[in-house]
């Protein structure tokens, strides 16, 4: 029988709410939350956009981080519209002539399947946080790991659990790419422009009270906020985890869909690791600058391109992070 998308109804303003709000939790550099949610003409989709005017530049001079969200955002939107029993039709990179317009969805179809990600991942969208906080000693068991590599690899992105050199190899090349950030006026600036007071008002960035502690033993190259503001609270060092269990998402090419990719990859394992009780957090500095970010290659793994640094474990869950509102998100594209 020949599927008549009339008979679909249109997205209710409800409907678009519970989208727009799964889409605007999904993780970002700095929360920057660069993206938009627009109706598609017929009523039945969303377009989303990159709000290009949330960027972090000098973190992020090519793009890539607001690829990465947007994707993420995406991938939060296809968990979504199996709560409203559609099916979601992905068009990633639709029209050329639109390079702000990252992503179509589709939502005109009923659902195929109950639980296409093989649990419900919908509940975990509101519980993930980036966890800044020590890590037991408790080791992610290698089951579990499994299931974020396929996880992964049905986004189209290679997640590689590191062994204890390259584990090493990262951590160096982390605390360096740190200390370049921490001594450059111009990227410490950035960054503390997106720090935010705990008084409830932030719609983005980063609460000062989320930012965490710092390695005690200086093993766990945690991102400082170099020349955050004084009013900040001063946390004392902690002890971390010995050995970090260090993960990289690889995608095969470097471009715009290789970023959309791995935002949705990170978004599917973030929250299938969040159903599991495994806490995550990104490590991006490695990544902003060419020379560090191309050393974090294996080698012996065959050509690729690194795009996050995920450190996994047990502990804390994180502070929630403040999110703009849904009349902000959703409606008319970017200016």
């Amino acid at each position: 029988m020949t599927f008549d998308p009339a008979l679909t109804q249109m997205l209710s303003a409800a409907d678009l709410r519970l989208l727009a709000a799964a889409g605007g939790a999904a993780p970002s550099l700095h929360n920057s939350q660069p993206w938009r949610f627009v109706p598609t003409p017929d009523g039945r989709g969303l377009a989303v956009y990159a709000d290009t005017g949330r960027s972090v530049p000098l973190a992020d001079p090519v793009g890539a981080a607001v690829h990465v969200a947007v994707g993420a955002a995406v991938f939060n939107l296809r968990v979504a519209a199996g709560r409203l029993d559609r099916e979601p039709v992905v068009r990633l990179l639709p029209d050329a002539a639109e390079p702000e317009l990252l992503a179509v969805l589709d939502l005109s179809r009923p659902a195929a399947a109950s639980a296409p990600f093989g649990r419900d991942l919908y509940p975990a969208i509101a519980s993930r946080h980036s966890s800044r906080e020590p890590f037991t000693q408790r080791d992610v068991p290698e089951a579990v790991i499994g299931e974020l590599i396929d996880a992964a690899r049905e986004e189209g992105v290679a997640l590689a659990a590191l062994e204890e050199e390259g584990v090493r190899r990262v951590q160096a090349l982390t605390a360096e790419a740190e200390s370049r950030n921490a001594a450059d006026p111009a990227r410490t600036a950035e960054s503390r422009a997106w720090l935010r007071p705990d008084d409830g008002t932030a719609e983005d960035g980063i609460p000062m009270a989320a930012l965490g502690p710092q390695d005690h033993d200086a093993r766990v190259p945690m991102r400082e906020f170099a020349g955050r503001p004084p009013e900040a609270p001063a946390q004392p060092s902690r002890r971390f985890e010995a050995l970090p269990q260090l993960c990289t998402l690889t995608t095969p090419g470097d471009g715009p869909l290789d970023w959309l990719r791995t935002g949705q990859a990170l978004e599917r394992v973030w929250l299938l690791a969040t159903l599991h009780g495994v806490r995550l957090t990104i490590w991006h500095q490695a990544i902003e600058w060419p020379d560090t970010r191309w050393a974090l290659r294996d080698p012996a793994a065959g050509p690729g391109h690194v795009q996050l640094v995920l450190r996994t474990g047990y502990g804390p869950p994180g502070a929630a992070t403040p999110r703009r509102t849904v009349e902000e998100t959703l409606g008319d594209r970017p200016s």
